[in-house]
């Protein structure tokens, strides 16, 4: 295999905050691998200076010469002076200089088709003029139209729609483009990837293989560690009595034997935890028999209808996912919800017992030089349980992946994905029993999703979340509310994964539904001279591809050796197969016409 990308030996700190130290790892042509870890583990510094936007302490980066790299930032800066139109220009001008064999028109087809697909249609808008998310988008779009031989993408998936995140999905699985991913989306991960390089206590571990074999082999690496720790803390035991019945040993091999000791005693030490607290239950306040009704709501800005005549009654245990296109209008209806926007018409009425909290995709405001520990106390000393059970502060903290060192921080220390982890905090430090999210797995790593995850499946009140991450969805959520055009807002009863299973079956039962009558008498009349013709021909061909494939079957089992042939003839069975699918669909066709003609 050809080494596209090495990563030899790379230190990375900031002051005393060590992110990782003498890792490496390779990306070989073709390879489509995530990197995995925690929020403040260095995955977008690490990837900024692969992209040459930051330097490393020490190591290096090396690509395969004569390459070209395309690069998607967390956070790109564009050129606020440009048009959208000039800035995909100049990605444009970059795919002609390195594409062997450009072709014009192609080309043009597929940057159209990328931008309709990224919703970019006013070409003539000024970058500077459009909010952070869709700027993400423009650059998505630059790196794709670019056209490179390896990319290398940062949270990707953050601020598109279910539906783009799908598009992009396919996208990314169909082409030849060597890719390096950072994303926290897992079913994106299950279906692009097949190579993961997790960073886990500034070490790296590599599984070949997709998410889901990862998570596997994960676990039993962690499982034959902590043995191992187990069996080193049984030797701990044992050295421990030698060494206090011998404690003025000064020989050479006891020497030995004592460093030995110190040497596993770290070790010993060093057991892999995921997580210290565990959390029953969600909520101390009880859900009276009125919840939430939303009566007839309706919205519109300008021509523009976001919601159509909405009714909805929350009942107890609803967890609901809201999905749609960007723009379509989800934000818009959390906050009608939580009176900040007022209904063209309609009332949203809350029960006297609900208590409410909402995380905003905007809300992180901090006072940098605080302590994180303090940041929630602010809010609450302790968080009451629906069991009766009680959690300090600290205690909470620890439960989403706060260490006790970190908790004493200032919160300027923390990475962006921390601060959004220690926001998503303070909404559910508040103890609601009904929780509004809005976008909250965007910047929080896999861990602290499942993490996440957990809580809302413990939680024991009503829950509205809006999400692009499909996997997160299909956790968390019990129904959907699916935004649809026009304003239409379908209330589904089932997770996105049934949603979409349901969709897919609609539209193969539409391309299987039967003529009706008018149609099949057109067809009596159809089965002309020339359609005779091409049912003759296609026996013949059929015939042919069949005795060329029974050839090729013979030849493969027969003995060929040389992989060149082997390589060969087994393309060439593949085309047959998808030749010979083509053929016998055409014939049928035909045949059903020839039928209906006697």
């Amino acid at each position: 295999m050809i080494t596209y990308l090495q990563v030899e030996n790379l230190t990375k700190s900031f002051g005393d905050n060590l992110l990782f130290e003498n890792i490496s790892f390779s990306v070989m042509k073709d390879q489509k691998t995530a990197l995995i870890a925690k929020n403040g583990a260095g995955k977008s510094t690490l990837l900024n200076i692969i992209g040459k936007k930051e330097t490393a302490d020490s190591g290096n980066v090396v690509f395969k010469n004569d390459i070209s790299v395309g690069y998607l930032p967390q956070q790109p800066v564009l050129d606020g002076t440009l048009s959208i139109k000039e800035h995909i220009a100049l990605s444009a001008q970059k795919a002609k200089s390195h594409i062997h064999d450009f072709e014009e028109l192609d080309y043009e087809v597929q940057m159209k088709q990328i931008l309709g697909k990224l919703k970019i249609e006013n070409l003539e808008q000024k970058i500077s003029e459009l909010s952070g998310g869709q700027q993400k988008r423009i650059a998505l779009a630059d790196v794709l139209i670019e056209r490179p031989d390896m990319l290398i993408l940062d949270e990707p998936t953050n601020h598109l729609d279910t539906f783009m995140t799908e598009w992009l999905e396919k996208y990314l699985k169909d082409t030849r483009t060597t890719l390096l991913m950072v994303t926290h989306d897992r079913y994106f991960l299950d279906n692009v990837c097949d190579n993961i390089i997790e960073i886990d206590n500034n070490k790296t571990y590599s599984y070949t293989g997709n998410y889901s074999y990862y998570l596997r082999k994960r676990q039993e690496r962690i499982e034959n560690f902590n043995a191992a720790i187990t069996k080193a803390n049984n030797i701990l035991r044992r050295e421990a009595d030698w060494i206090s019945r011998m404690p003025k040993a000064r020989g050479g091999k006891a020497k030995y034997r004592i460093d030995n000791f110190y040497k596993l005693k770290e070790f010993a030490q060093s057991r892999i935890d995921e997580r210290k607290v565990e959390i029953a239950t969600g909520t101390a306040h009880r859900l009276g028999n009125k919840i939430l009704e939303l009566k007839h709501i309706s919205k519109s800005y300008g021509e523009k209808t976001l919601i159509k005549d909405f009714s909805y009654t929350f009942q107890k245990n609803d967890k609901i996912g809201i999905v749609g296109a960007n723009g379509c209008g989800k934000s818009t209806l959390l906050n009608i919800i939580m009176n900040n926007i007022k209904p063209d018409s309609g009332t949203a009425e809350f029960g006297e017992t609900v208590v409410t909290s909402y995380y905003r995709q905007s809300g992180i405001q901090y006072d940098e030089n605080q302590k994180v520990i303090d940041v929630i106390k602010n809010i609450a000393e302790v968080i009451e349980l629906s069991d009766g059970k009680k959690l300090s502060a600290s205690q909470f903290l620890e439960y989403f992946l706060f260490e006790p060192k970190m908790q004493y921080s200032p919160v300027a220390k923390l990475s962006g994905g921390e601060k959004r982890r220690l926001y998503l905090m303070t909404v559910l430090m508040k103890n609601p029993n009904f929780l509004i999210l809005d976008e909250p797995t965007n910047d929080l790593d896999i861990i602290t999703l499942n993490v996440l995850e957990d809580y809302l499946n413990s939680f024991s009140g009503c829950l509205i979340v809006v999400s692009h991450d499909r996997y997160f969805l299909d956790k968390v959520a019990n129904s959907l509310f699916v935004f649809k055009e026009n304003g239409e807002i379908k209330n589904f009863a089932g997770n996105y994964t049934v949603y979409l299973t349901e969709k897919e079956d609609e539209k193969t039962s539409a391309k299987e539904k039967p003529q009706n009558t008018d149609t099949r008498e057109k067809r009596k009349k159809n089965f002309t001279f020339k359609l005779k013709t091409e049912h003759q021909q296609l026996e013949a061909e059929l015939d042919s591809l069949n005795a060329e494939k029974k050839e090729i079957e013979e030849k493969l089992s027969g003995g060929v050796s040389e992989i060149e042939e082997i390589t060969k003839l087994s393309k060439r069975l593949e085309e047959i197969l998808a030749l010979t699918e083509e053929k016998e669909m055409r014939w049928l066709e035909l045949e059903e016409i020839k039928e209906s003609d006697l």
